[in-house]
């Protein structure tokens, strides 16, 4: 986007910013707020289906062609990947691992996707200035997922946490070489949906139906913020973002989201900002600032 056009807009930019940098970082309090009643897999679900059925069906009306049958194969294995997997576990994990950590091991996907490139996919070849920024994160994982202080982070559900960020990673890499439909809200509508319907197939099956749940108004107001603020406004304002900004710019929500999810654990959830959770958090913000910065030079 040239200078021009974004002084022409400065509000909007501002707005936009503000959505993807609060709204996704108080998602992680709505996500523990939502799990107090609702099993985890279900609330996802609810989530994802709703907001994808929106977003797609907007974009089909505003004349955007269907995805084709090839398209739409892609579309459900990015589901899986992008949706399924990492919030299953993320929504999951919210019952006993601290919101602010949570947010901050979800920031690791930078890390992730910069080990899937370089010795899975090996389409970035391995540069030993890469290897203290990833270093950096691995540390600051250790020093969250090994607090064993009454009130840290269970070490299982961490573990469950850095392998979300992994599928994440994984479908973003593959994402990169599909065949998608040219319309984003399209494609991002489509693998919301299918992932919410594959989350309610495997609440189903992980017997989450039975009894059937409650869900109080303090959970329902949390999912309903999650689909609206977090998934469908905040996402909507990352694509606006994308076409008028470059995208290490419009990234930054990688390592400001974790701040806003801490700040918020913080001063609304009373959890302890100990030294300890500083230090990780510092140590894995650092991480990802400098892979997301390197990589978006290169």
């Amino acid at each position: 986007m040239t200078t021009e056009a974004v002084t022409r807009s400065p509000i909007g930019v501002v707005l936009a910013f503000s959505a993807i940098y609060v709204l996704w970082g108080s998602t992680f309090f709505a996500i523990r707020v939502a799990v107090e009643t609702v099993p985890p897999l279900l609330a996802a679900g609810i989530r994802f289906t709703l907001a994808g059925c929106v977003l797609y069906s907007w974009s089909r009306a505003r004349g955007v062609r269907p995805p084709t049958i090839r398209e739409w194969r892609n579309l459900v294995i990015l589901g899986g990947l992008l949706f399924l997997i990492p919030y299953s576990g993320l929504f999951w994990a919210e019952k006993t691992v601290p919101w602010g950590i949570a947010s901050l091991l979800v920031a690791t996907i930078p890390v992730s996707t910069a080990l899937l490139q370089i010795f899975v996919f090996r389409k970035e070849r391995f540069r030993w200035s890469l290897l203290g920024s990833l270093c950096l994160g691995f540390a600051g994982v250790a020093v969250l997922a090994l607090d064993s202080r009454p009130g840290g982070a269970n070490f299982v559900a961490c573990v469950v946490l850095l392998l979300c960020s992994a599928s994440w990673a994984l479908g973003t890499v593959i994402a990169k070489a599909a065949v998608l439909p040219e319309s984003k809200v399209t494609s991002a509508g489509a693998q919301m949906a299918v992932g919410g319907v594959l989350l309610f197939l495997f609440s189903a099956l992980a017997g989450e139906w039975h009894p059937v749940p409650h869900v109080s108004p303090r959970a329902a107001v949390a999912i309903a913020y999650l689909v609206v603020a977090g998934s469908i406004v905040a996402f909507t304002a990352y694509l606006w973002l994308l076409g008028r900004m470059p995208a290490t710019t419009v990234t930054s929500y990688a390592y400001v989201n974790p701040v806003v999810a801490l700040l918020l654990g913080h001063f609304m959830g009373k959890e302890e900002l100990a030294a300890r959770t500083l230090s990780g958090a510092a140590l894995v913000l650092a991480s990802v600032l400098l892979i997301t910065t390197k990589w978006g030079r290169s």
